[in-house]
Formats: structure tokens, C-alpha cells, sequence
């Protein structure tokens, strides 16, 4: 009696779901655009700089797009886990999209130090800041309107120039979202080390200043390998650059360590800021990301 009745239920729940489904109408969405990443290099070591290439071809019948939508970014690790998040501002504000067109940009991002090797998936979306609303787009897709765009093999460096925080640095900080972000403070006057290679190198720095408030003018930011200048520039007051500065082997010299400078011409101190409302004493300089040196 008892498997009888087990399958009058079963019947009657797939009959009662066979009826929703029917009643529930497919969604019909026009996609915006197909999106399409391209990366500089198939393999990425851990810590390392790797360059994607933004594509979003707009649709002919896209609709017109009324706010400022921010593009998602998620990597994923051979399980579909999300490791780490690159979310931002497309080069166009989407509200400039117009129907046909072609959006392309490049943003250079840097592999999180994350406990992971392997195969890393690449899925973009686009979203509106204010509701988290996803807009559809056409490509491959497991849902949500996330589309995978890429994928590339995550290793650890064979032979890394590891770059040392030594003196003038304050203690690293990391996000609170736990994007894979961190970051340490300078002084005045801060140094980095690295192993010689003997041969030119490109030195990637990756810097802010958020603080606004701070200074009225732009920091004069200075780097130098003993009194050699290899590199200057000009950081507003909320500004950020990514600094990518091509040094010579006779600028590194026979030395087997290179101990390099930075220095900026004016620090702050937030607890001296009132409208910061801060308790911090620290004297600050400039807030490094990561410091990021490979041979050419």
C-alpha cells in the first residue's frame, strides 16, 4: 500500500511541476553585447603582471543603456571556486555604448598571492552599482549572467626576482573584502631589494595615494638605484599609477642585490587631518600594492 501511494505522490508532483514550467514563460532579453578577453600569455606565475584586453561588441539592437554599469570579474579555480574579484569601471561608461559599436580597453592585473596552480577560469558581467542588477550578454554561460571569457594555467614562479620590502615600510595591510588586495605604506623615504640578474629588467609599481585630503598638490614620487634616477612622476591627491619603467643592465651595475628608493617630497599624518576624524600618528607617503620586477 505504502509504495503505491509513493507512486501516486511522485506522479503527481511531476505532473504539478510539468504544469509550472509550462505556465512560466521563457525570459526574453536582448543581449547588450558579447564580451571577449584576451590575455598576454597563456601562463601566469603567482604574484606576476598579466595583461587582458577588454572587448565588448556592442549588439546592432542592444538598448540604450540609462546608467554607469561597472564590469565584474571573476577568477575561478578548477573546482568553479571564486578565488579573487577584479571588478571596475569600463574605459566608455556603458552609458556611451552605442548600438554597433566596439568597446576595447587593457587593465593590467596582477595574480593574487592565493594557495592555488592549476587551470584559472576568466567570467565577466556587467552589473548596475545601486540594484546588483546583471545585464544579459551572449556567450557561454552557468548562470547568473557570468560569462566565461578565458582561462589560464596559475604556477608558482621557476625563477622569481623576489622583491623585499626592507627599511621605511609600515606593516602590510589587506582588504577587508578579502579580494586578494594588500598593501603597505611608505615613509619618506622607503627601500626594495632584488637579486641582480644581470641584464635589463621592467619594474612594475602599482601605487595610490587615497587619502584626498591630504595635500592640496600632486607628490613628486622619485625612484632611484643609488643616486641614479630611474624613474619620476606626479601622484594627485586620490590618484593611482601603474608605473612600468624599463631599466638597463648598466644601470643595475655588478652588484649581486639591487637596493632601490622611493621617496616622495611630502608625507601626512592622518590624525592631524581633522576632517579625517582619525586617531592614525603614522607618517605617511605613499601606498604601494605590489613592487614587481622581471628581466626583458
Amino acid at each position: 500500500m505504502f509504495s503505491t501511494f509513493n507512486g501516486r505522490l511522485v506522479a503527481l508532483l511531476l505532473v504539478t511541476g510539468a504544469a509550472a514550467a509550462c505556465s512560466r514563460a521563457p525570459e526574453k532579453v536582448i543581449p547588450v553585447a558579447t564580451p571577449a578577453v584576451m590575455l598576454s600569455k597563456p601562463v601566469a606565475a603567482i604574484g606576476s603582471p598579466i595583461e587582458m584586453r577588454y572587448r565588448f561588441a556592442v549588439a546592432s539592437d542592444a538598448p540604450a543603456l540609462i546608467e554607469d554599469y561597472l564590469v565584474f570579474v571573476h577568477f575561478l579555480d578548477g573546482d568553479g571556486a571564486l578565488m579573487w574579484t577584479d571588478d571596475h569601471e569600463p574605459a566608455t561608461p556603458t552609458r556611451q555604448w552605442k548600438p554597433g559599436s566596439t568597446i576595447e580597453y587593457a587593465r593590467t592585473m596582477f595574480i593574487p598571492k592565493f594557495p592555488y596552480v592549476g587551470e584559472t577560469t576568466v567570467e565577466v558581467g556587467i552589473y548596475s552599482p545601486t540594484s546588483g542588477d546583471r545585464l544579459p550578454l551572449a556567450g557561454p554561460t552557468e548562470g547568473q549572467r557570468s560569462y566565461r571569457v578565458a582561462t589560464f594555467d596559475m604556477r608558482l614562479e621557476s625563477d622569481p626576482l623576489v622583491v623585499v620590502f626592507n627599511n621605511g615600510w609600515y606593516e602590510t595591510e589587506v582588504a577587508a573584502e578579502g579580494a586578494g588586495r594588500e598593501w603597505q605604506w611608505s615613509r619618506k623615504d622607503a627601500t626594495l631589494s632584488f637579486r641582480n640578474p644581470k641584464k635589463a629588467v621592467r619594474l612594475y609599481l602599482q601605487t595610490d595615494q587615497p587619502v584626498s585630503e591630504a595635500f592640496t598638490e600632486p607628490q613628486q614620487v622619485e625612484t632611484r638605484i643609488g643616486q641614479t634616477v630611474v624613474d619620476r612622476f606626479m601622484l594627485p591627491p586620490g590618484g593611482s599609477e601603474l608605473r612600468r619603467v624599463d631599466i638597463a643592465a648598466e644601470q643595475l651595475g655588478a652588484t649581486d642585490t639591487i637596493e632601490m628608493t622611493i621617496s616622495v617630497d611630502k608625507t601626512f599624518v592622518p590624525a592631524a587631518i581633522p576632517t579625517l576624524k582619525s586617531t592614525d600618528p603614522r607618517e605617511l607617503g605613499i601606498r604601494v600594492y605590489r613592487a614587481f620586477v622581471e628581466p626583458l
